[in-house]
């Protein structure tokens, strides 16, 4: 199962086990996470990763150490448990070998990691013709020049995201979404559609709100690229500290 989604080049996150209990994907506060790649898939059971970088320090993880793997997947997140098996050198690269200890599974939408950030985007209550639309899976055609407004994203994910406004947008309404994410040196603006999970007013902020908003529908391609930002800015992150 695992050569049937997971490719050689996949970015990989490794979570430590703590206390013998399997840990999910979190927020990143409790366990130490490590990014690396797959270098090779030898079979369905072991993979070959590289070494963990912290800057230009190898991570020498131990053998027999356990960790909860996460692939980043042209198909998605997938999860399991590993065993660490063996470290070594091979040409230039520094290799850690592991086994799996568990099936792969694919992650639910609230497991996507959810990376903190301050991010400007817009928003607005979509029209009922692009409502229908949402309902019918069809293809939402946005209606340009309708009025929006600014926002703030407090966190992000590849499932949706959270963010303040002055503005209460009710549970359960569809939204226009538009924000910029800068990978490198390339700006790239999203215009998505999201569903309001829940709203509240911030304490001792009055006329503040903030919004849960799970993506409705995003391609795959845009899914993969929102992971791709989190991956890199989350790394840049562990570096700073």
């Amino acid at each position: 199962m695992l050569s049937k989604f997971v490719r050689e080049g996949d970015r990989v996150e490794l979570i430590p086990v703590v206390n013998q209990t399997k840990v999910k994907l979190s927020n990143g506060e409790e366990s130490k996470t490590y990014a690396t790649k797959v270098a090779t898939i030898i079979d369905d059971d072991t993979v070959e990763l590289l070494m963990p970088m912290e800057q230009t320090k190898l991570i020498l993880l131990p053998v027999d150490a356990e960790y909860s793997v996460v692939f980043y997947t042209a198909a998605g997140l997938y999860q399991c448990f590993a065993k660490v098996e063996d470290r070594y050198k091979s040409g230039a690269l520094f290799l850690v070998q592991i086994s799996l200890t568990s099936n792969l599974r694919k992650y639910q939408r609230r497991e996507f990691y959810r990376f903190s950030c301050a991010l400007e985007m817009c928003a607005r209550n979509l029209e009922k013709e692009e409502i229908d639309a949402v309902e019918k899976n069809a293809k939402v055609w946005l209606q340009p020049g309708k009025p929006i407004r600014r926002s703030v994203i407090v966190d992000i994910s590849g499932g949706g995201l959270r963010f303040m406004s002055n503005q209460r947008y009710e549970p359960d309404s569809m939204l226009y979404i538009s924000y910029n994410l800068v990978k490198g040196t390339v700006r790239k603006q999203y215009e998505l559609v999201g569903k309001v999970l829940s709203v509240r007013e911030i304490e001792n902020r009055p006329g503040t709100y903030e919004h849960r908003v799970q993506y409705h529908n995003i391609d795959d391609n845009s899914r993969e690229e929102i992971i791709q930002f989190i991956f890199e800015e989350e790394r840049k992150s562990r570096s700073k500290r």
